[in-house]
């Protein structure tokens, strides 16, 4: 690989690593999940993890080990290697994306919940809350379809 090719993927996985980082996660496990998205082969032992992202073993251990409990990485192993190899699921996104639309409903009963303490206040008082529910309750009902569209979609393709 050229060192422009090598910075150019080592650029891709910061910036990975700081939108991750502004989502709550520690800057190396956003690296981590930089490097599992462009690395070739796509399943890497701790020892490759750490080469390159020139950081300690130690401290791929402990991002690994979080990133699993979070489901944003599975891990594997080989027949007659000791060794786990960890990877990106292939599912990974739609998970993501199925947890995030429940959060839906959630904000959505939030509004809900706000506009019955306000239900004998002046409509400009709720206007806010209704907004909100109607939002959410919208992507709520939309989102299930569109789902549903892309899995269609990805069937057609393979």
């Amino acid at each position: 690989m050229s060192d422009g090719e090598h910075d150019r993927q080592m650029a891709f996985v910061e910036r990975v690593a700081l939108m991750y980082e502004r989502n709550g996660l520690p800057r190396i496990a956003g690296r981590i999940l930089g490097w599992l998205l462009i690395c070739d082969p796509p399943a890497q032992t701790a020892g490759e993890l750490a080469a390159a992202l020139a950081v300690s073993k130690g401290s791929i251990s402990t991002m690994t080990r979080m990133l699993i409990t979070l489901g944003l990485i599975e891990h594997t192993s080989k027949r007659g290697d000791r060794r786990d190899y960890f990877h990106i699921p292939p599912h990974l996104w739609m998970d993501v994306l199925r947890k995030q639309f429940a959060q839906l409903a959630v904000f959505r009963q939030l509004a809900e919940s706000g506009l019955e303490t306000l239900k004998d206040s002046p409509a400009a008082s709720r206007d806010r809350l209704e907004v909100m529910r109607d939002l959410y309750g919208f992507f709520e009902r939309e989102l299930p379809s569109l789902i549903e569209r892309w899995e269609a979609e990805q069937r057609e393709q393979a």
